[in-house]
C-alpha cells in the first residue's frame, strides 16, 4: 500500500530578532486570520494590549489582519523584546509573500531591525559602566 500523501500547505516564512530574542514566523493565506505564538493564542501569550498591538502592527498597517494566519515560534529575551522580534518576523514574511509591500512596511518601521544590545560587563566594574563606590577616606 502506498504511503499517504501529505497535504502541503503553502506558507511564507520570516525570521525576526531583537536583543536576544529570535523568532521564526510562518504566515498562511487563510481567511479569518489569527496569530498563534508558541502554541498559544496571542491574547494568552502577550496579555497586555500594547504588546498585542505591537505584534499586529505590520498586518494592521497593510489592512491584512483577516487575510493571514500566523504561526510563530519565539525564544530568548523578555516579553517586550519577543514582541519586537515577532513584529520583525511577520513583516519579513509578508515581504516574501509580496515584495511590492516592502516600501510600505519600511516606512512604518517594521522591517528595521533594532541593533541595540546589552553592553557586556567590564573587568573591575560591577556592570558595564557601574564602578564601585568611591571613598575619599
Amino acid at each position: 500500500m502506498p504511503p499517504k500523501a501529505k497535504k502541503e500547505t503553502k506558507y511564507y516564512s520570516g525570521v525576526g530578532r531583537r536583543k536576544t530574542s529570535t523568532c521564526v514566523v510562518r504566515i498562511y493565506e487563510k481567511k479569518g486570520g489569527g496569530i498563534v505564538i508558541n502554541d498559544k493564542k496571542i491574547e494568552d501569550y502577550f496579555p497586555t494590549f500594547d504588546l498585542q498591538k505591537k505584534v499586529k502592527e505590520p498586518l494592521s498597517t497593510l489592512d491584512y489582519l483577516d487575510k493571514f494566519y500566523a504561526s510563530v515560534k519565539v525564544r530568548g529575551g523578555g516579553s517586550i523584546s519577543q514582541a519586537d522580534a515577532v513584529r520583525h518576523g511577520i513583516a519579513r514574511a509578508i515581504v516574501t509573500f509580496d515584495p511590492d509591500l516592502r516600501k510600505r512596511l519600511k516606512t512604518s518601521g517594521c522591517l528595521t531591525r533594532d541593533p541595540r544590545m546589552r553592553e557586556s560587563k567590564k573587568p573591575g566594574l560591577k556592570r558595564a559602566r557601574r564602578a564601585p563606590q568611591w571613598r575619599k577616606r
